[in-house]
């Protein structure tokens, strides 16, 4: 089954990020028509290792969303809201390999990024690999910005050549990303030395979890600037496992791990990350059913309503 873009996203239930289409927040409009940026769900958790169902995460994201309708970023000054399309979930095979799904979600990403900047709601993380597929058809070795508790670097899968613990270590096997433009953030799961410091052995940047603690706005400032110098102008992909965060900050996940990043950690780094020259980011392993009061779903939410305020205020410069 080809990859589709569903084009009525209210008629599917899914709701809309942040009421994006509706033209007064309550009468819908054209989804994408003239919009700059998009947004679309990636439903898929075939790739998992523990617990599954971020597949649910698109619509829930959207759900916690709903209350950024009206107002402007405390930071930027501005709503991307204007400016953003929500064009529902993909439809992917329903019982397809991981590769088959993959190619599915690369002909549908192509399609979106040919004419908007995007952002995509996951999904496992294995989803990241076939949208900077598409990255790299258009713009070449990208930069990349990874937000997560685990390295993904690992080279199979408990026996599978790929999964959504691999694919860090294919894009840079496959030539997607610049290994000296990647910069891995919030680290701290266990794992063999290989795989943990594959990155940092090709050349890019990590910073563990560790490393950051107890650092938050200006303290921040050092790693901001040398991620920073680091990009320069290179086009650059962020992809954001929400499991980054503390599990006391997002329990919704598949793979928590306590000893992560604060809310405010990573807003403070998307906010003071949005002059790099972003093509694109994801949002990925939202898990619903192990979320507590929505506080899962409420972050995923602000940081990607940050993320496009940021490119918004770029845009409006």
């Amino acid at each position: 089954m080809a990859a589709t873009i569903s084009d009525e996203p209210e008629a599917t239930g899914l709701g809309q990020f942040a009421y994006a289409n509706n033209s007064n927040r309550f009468l819908a409009a054209q989804p994408l028509a003239g919009q700059r940026f998009a947004l679309a769900g990636v439903p898929f958790d075939g790739a998992v290792t523990n617990r599954p169902g971020a597949r649910f995460g698109p619509q829930e994201i959207r759900r916690a969303s709903l209350m950024l309708c009206d107002g402007l970023h405390p930071v930027f000054g501005v709503s991307p809201l204007d400016q953003l399309g929500d064009a529902g979930d993909m439809r992917l095979p329903n019982a397809g390999s991981l590769p088959a799904v993959r190619q599915a979600i690369e002909r549908a990403a192509a399609a979106l990024m040919a004419a908007h900047h995007c952002v995509f709601l996951g999904g496992d993380h294995s989803i990241t690999l076939p949208l900077l597929r598409a990255a790299h058809a258009r713009l070449g070795p990208v930069g990349l910005v990874h937000f997560d508790a685990h390295c993904d670097t690992w080279q199979d899968h408990f026996g599978e050549p790929s999964g959504h613990g691999t694919w860090t270590y294919e894009a840079i096997q496959e030539g997607l990303v610049s290994p000296a433009h990647t910069v891995q953030i919030g680290l701290r799961s266990s794992g063999e030395r290989a795989a943990r410091e594959y990155v940092r052995d090709q050349g890019g940047l990590i910073y563990t979890a560790r490393e950051l603690r107890g650092l938050d706005g200006g303290g921040l400032a050092p790693v901001v600037q040398v991620i920073r110098a680091r990009m320069g102008q290179r086009p650059c992909y962020l992809t954001l496992d929400i499991d980054c965060l503390d599990p006391a900050f997002a329990p919704g996940t598949g793979t928590p791990e306590p000893g992560g990043l604060s809310s405010s950690q990573v807003l403070t780094l998307l906010e003071e990350l949005a002059p790099l020259n972003w093509l694109g980011m994801d949002c990925v392993e939202v898990a619903p059913a192990y979320d507590h009061a929505e506080l899962t779903s409420n972050a995923a939410a602000h940081c990607v309503w940050t993320y496009l305020a940021g490119q918004a205020a770029k845009a409006m410069a």
